[in-house]
């Protein structure tokens, strides 16, 4: 006779579900019952359906913001992932240098996401800010706040010095969690440096790095303060990106409806990609393993 199961369990995962379905599922909702709307008042809406949905997909800014976003998001990973990994496998493993490395790499993510905008506003300005001064100085016409190249490079240089960090760690913590018993067969199989990195770290990291990776995906694909700071959006729309959009549309034009199908479809973007990530990630480690 089977011994019958305990379902008691169950209800330990009830204080969970009613937490997620208030913070998350409720707000959700709301906003895909207002995507179908068009909103003049709290007593004043009237259902339109998939109206706004059809108008952003012919929204020129929208797609301007995009491009932008993916440009940006893309040129994040493919910076500071691979500098994450190679700072990481320069840090020490034992020894004082450890907590001093570590703190020292914690410091730019304790920096709040508006103050970091407040301190590159005044080290990147060309008049008075160090590396403003320094670009010109070389020769460079350097001005982020009036050439669109200028503006875009500086936010991407500011990001990877905010959170090239939480990649650095990351790959630590993957590193120190490798049993010297795989160097130690490295080192009696007479294995390159580069073969112990290709063999026995590359696919040990592949869990933090597909941390990372997310990570890094979502919070770049959804960045607002930095750059609203730092450059407001402009010069012109160079560095507006599809947060400041969005906010634009529901704060400053308080279009309810067409900022609710704009957050709905930028979500789907964020779901999307951070998924066909998670799995080139998931194939790629088991081709290395």
């Amino acid at each position: 006779m089977d011994k019958p199961v305990n379902q008691r369990a169950w209800f330990m995962v009830l204080p969970v579900v009613a937490i997620v379905s208030f913070s998350a599922i409720v707000p959700l909702m709301t906003v895909v019952n207002y995507s179908v709307q068009d909103i003049f008042g709290p007593n004043s809406r009237f259902f339109v359906g998939t109206e706004w949905y059809e108008m952003l997909l012919h929204d020129a800014e929208l797609h301007g913001a995009l491009l932008r976003q993916f440009g940006f998001s893309f040129a994040v990973l493919a910076i500071e992932i691979p500098l994450g990994i190679a700072i990481s496998l320069t840090m020490p493993r034992k020894g004082a240098g450890v907590s001093f490395a570590l703190v020292l790499l914690a410091l730019p993510l304790l920096v709040p996401w508006n103050v970091v905008g407040t301190i590159w506003q005044l080290f990147a300005r060309p008049d008075i800010g160090l590396a403003g001064v320094l670009l010109n100085g070389i020769g460079l016409d350097y001005n982020y706040t009036g050439d669109p190249v200028d503006a875009w490079v500086t936010v991407l240089v500011m990001d990877v010095w905010h959170w090239t960090s939480l990649s650095v760690l990351l790959c630590y913590a993957g590193l120190q969690a490798i049993p010297d018993a795989f160097y130690q067969a490295a080192r009696i199989d007479g294995a390159s440096r580069w073969a112990v990195f290709r063999y026995i770290e590359l696919p040990k990291l592949r869990g933090v790095l597909m941390i990372a990776v997310l990570l890094r995906f979502m919070d770049s694909f959804k960045i607002f303060a930095e750059p609203f700071v730092l450059t407001g959006g402009g010069p012109g729309n160079a560095t507006t990106f599809l947060s400041q959009r969005l906010t634009t549309m529901a704060v400053g034009q308080f279009d309810l409806g067409p900022a609710a199908a704009f957050s709905l479809i930028y979500f789907l973007i964020i779901l999307l990609f951070s998924y066909v990530f998670y799995v080139v990630i998931n194939n790629l480690g088991k081709g290395v393993s």
